[in-house]
């Protein structure tokens, strides 16, 4: 290989180099620093479940029928959603899923939200 050609070659690479450098730096500078943080609520290990076996909580299964003559009429509904169609029901410390007209899963509501 020339000189000459050798010299274009290293000058090229250079100039490429330099450039991913400082895109790289623009990049770094412009970009803003954030911070993700998220609460954590630690419930110690031997306590966990133990306010929803205290509690007597829709089952799975049971209809929308059983759900309203023991529970009432929930303080809001939503839903249904998708295929198979999914509906909430809302009560106080508690939200029932239905998967048609049968509970599918209770979740307690934290601190009654």
């Amino acid at each position: 290989m020339s000189e000459q050609l050798w010299s274009d070659v290293l000058m090229k690479n250079n100039i490429t180099t330099g450039l991913k450098a400082a895109a790289l730096t623009l990049v770094l500078a412009v970009a803003p620093a954030t911070s993700i943080q998220a609460d954590q609520t630690r419930i110690p290990l031997m306590s966990q479940g133990g306010e929803r076996a205290a509690m007597e909580l829709p089952r799975h299964g049971q209809t929308t029928e059983a759900v309203r003559a023991r529970f009432g009429e929930p303080q809001g509904v939503q839903g249904p959603v998708g295929d198979p169609p999914i509906l909430q029901w809302f009560y106080p410390e508690f939200v029932v899923y239905f998967e048609k007209d049968r509970v599918i899963h209770t979740v307690i509501r934290h601190n009654g939200q």
